[in-house]
């Protein structure tokens, strides 16, 4: 089974589909969010991705006072969410320079408002975050879209994995294989689970969402199968805010996409044939022919 996307189709043979999450490393800087993009377009990924939060809904009633130290200074956790939230005049400014730079946009919604206003986005699809696998009045909103979905199934178990499924349905949903760790160490990312996923579900594309430090374990990915890739990305590692440190600077999603395509490639069609290349060295070196 394939899932479309935008005008990519995922699974089936095709080329992974890469996902550069830009989450909320825009620290709610629309100027910020437009070179994380333009840094994904040079990288030659498919999609771009946000997150997408209103805030009552999403900040616990005991986080909401909190006081956070900011780079706007300090203010309440609930003032800090507000903060880093792009309004619908933003996401339409933001998601204009996704689609003149070739991309896919689309975002995880943590509530049902926000479905319905990515939904009024027209965005091409939507992503379910791992915290989300066991919001069933999310999954039903998205279900409800008609829109393919994208589910990481990081802190879940295979059985929370089947219910969310069974609410989805399985025909337009790409399974995301993910261990929900920031920054993830190796011995947590259990890539051998993108074959049990695979097989536990046939025919649901299966791919991989990595928070760890490097390329390794996401390309180990793409040689298990994978069929799309998603890494978060930042101009600067060091940069103020969550998930900076797990994710890929310009040059590591270079180098990503660029290993991602040459491991394809390598991968080949599992037919065992004698390339052109070996005639030469077999002419040589073959004393007894067949």
């Amino acid at each position: 089974m394939t899932v479309t996307i935008g005008t990519h189709v995922i699974g089936g043979g095709r080329p992974a589909y890469v996902i550069a999450e830009i989450g909320l490393n825009h620290n709610g800087d629309v100027e910020l969010a437009k070179q994380l993009i333009d840094v994904a377009a040079d990288a030659g990924v498919q999609a771009v991705k946000f997150q997408k939060r209103t805030p009552e809904i999403c900040t616990p009633e005991h986080m909401r006072d909190t006081p956070r130290d900011t780079p706007w200074g300090t203010m309440t956790y609930l003032e800090y969410r507000h903060r880093v939230e792009f309004d619908h005049a933003q996401y339409v400014e933001v998601g204009d320079h996704a689609a003149l730079r070739g991309l896919d946009w689309f975002a995880s919604p943590w509530d049902v408002p926000s479905v319905e206003f990515l939904e009024r986005l027209n965005v091409v699809a939507h992503k379910v975050a791992s915290a989300s696998v066991t919001d069933i009045e999310l999954l039903e909103a998205l279900r409800d879209t008609g829109k393919p979905i994208i589910l990481s199934t990081g802190m879940s178990t295979v059985e929370q994995i089947d219910r969310a499924l069974q609410v989805l349905g399985t025909d337009r949903v790409v399974l995301m294989h993910a261990t929900s760790t920031y920054p993830m160490e190796p011995e947590e990312s259990n890539l051998r689970v993108i074959s049990v996923l695979r097989d536990r579900y046939p025919g649901v594309p299966v791919g991989y969402s990595g928070h760890e430090r490097g390329l390794q374990i996401s390309l180990a990915a793409v040689a298990l199968g994978a069929v799309a890739v998603e890494r978060h990305i930042t101009l600067d590692r060091t940069m103020w805010g969550s998930d900076h440190a797990a994710s890929l600077e310009p040059g590591g999603l270079n180098h990503l996409v660029r290993d991602i395509r040459i491991i394809e490639t390598a991968l080949g069609d599992g037919v065992k044939r004698v390339f052109p290349g070996e005639l030469a060295p077999m002419a040589k070196l073959r004393r007894v022919t067949a």
